[in-house]
């Protein structure tokens, strides 16, 4: 049952701000044949995650899709609300985060990517699609071309006014997850290493987690005793800043135990590690494709995620 509010959506506010640039290789990519823009195109999302949308579906490939640029660029809302927004525009099939290992001569590096649809797709399309990016990359270099030399646009990107209309959910059908995928032997790497008796990486992640959300704040002991798990995930190829949102994303209201919080999810979101590469073509790039959980970050085959999330966040523990 649809219900209308005549009532129109707020459109963006004016801003002398530029939506800026991701970093060459990351940010929007948009899926191809899509249909021209039009006024109902997010008619049956809130208000909240409608306003968003639009905003998201004027800017142009290659844009900044992380919350913090998307907060600065707009005025109606904030890091949470975007945040938020962006999980369920994930959930009703607007967009995926994707993370993908590209790189050549031994060097490699995760290049982030936020695909964008203006249509919503169901989980089967999504899968289909990557599925396909993983093995013709050639869209994407084509893509990150385009966003190279695309100018920047104002942040004050118009959304037309909408009726609001709010929407019963329908109730989602249960699948079977599928198997754990097989993947060959891992390639250890070294772990950082306090060195000249300053703290390693690992321990000073975990030092600033406190900074980034008070509810995680750790005392010098409790870092001590994490660090060698904090060290596992440097090992396996992310930085301190993945490590940081992977741990502080989605938390609950209050955290009573930061130790115990922050020791289960190092464990539980464990990234995988990279396998053993095969020998290519000269010139030819690694590649590697994994989806991105849009609530807590944590990376993944496509077939193992439903609506964006993993199977934590969907089903997260009792309180």
């Amino acid at each position: 049952m649809v219900v209308s509010n005549l009532s129109p959506a707020p459109c963006t506010s004016a801003s002398s701000r530029v939506h800026p640039k991701a970093r060459p290789g990351y940010g929007k990519r948009s899926v191809p044949a899509q249909l021209q823009p039009h006024e109902g195109d997010f008619a049956l999302l809130p208000e909240r995650e409608r306003h968003i949308a639009g905003y998201i579906d004027a800017l142009p490939d290659g844009a900044a899709m992380d919350i913090k640029s998307l907060a600065r660029s707009q005025p109606l809302y904030g890091q949470m609300a975007i945040g938020s927004a962006l999980r369920a525009l994930g959930v009703a099939g607007h967009l995926r985060h994707v993370r993908c290992l590209s790189g050549e001569n031994g060097q490699v590096r995760w290049v982030t990517r936020t695909f964008w649809s203006r249509t919503a797709r169901d989980n089967e399309w999504w899968n289909a699609f990557l599925a396909a990016e993983e093995r013709d990359p050639a869209p994407q270099e084509a893509a990150e071309a385009a966003a190279a030399t695309a100018p920047e646009v104002p942040a004050s990107v118009p959304v037309p006014a909408q009726p609001l209309v709010t929407t019963v959910p329908q109730q989602r059908i249960a699948e079977p997850e599928p198997e754990p995928e097989s993947v060959p032997a891992p390639v250890p790497l070294p772990v950082p290493q306090a060195t000249d008796g300053r703290p390693s990486p690992a321990f000073l992640a975990l030092a600033r987690l406190g900074r980034t959300d008070s509810r995680l704040a750790l005392s010098a002991a409790d870092c001590a005793a994490l660090e060698q798990m904090a060290a596992e995930w440097f090992a396996r190829g992310v930085d301190a800043d993945y490590l940081t949102h992977a741990l502080t994303a989605g938390l609950p209201a209050s955290v009573d135990s930061p130790f115990g919080f922050v020791r289960r999810r190092l464990r539980d979101k464990l990234p995988p590690r990279l396998p053993a590469s095969t020998p290519a073509p000269p010139g030819t790039p690694a590649r590697r494709l994994m989806v991105e959980c849009t609530e807590c970050g944590a990376p993944g085959r496509p077939e193992a995620f439903r609506d964006g999330l993993c199977r934590p966040c969907r089903e997260p523990d009792p309180a």
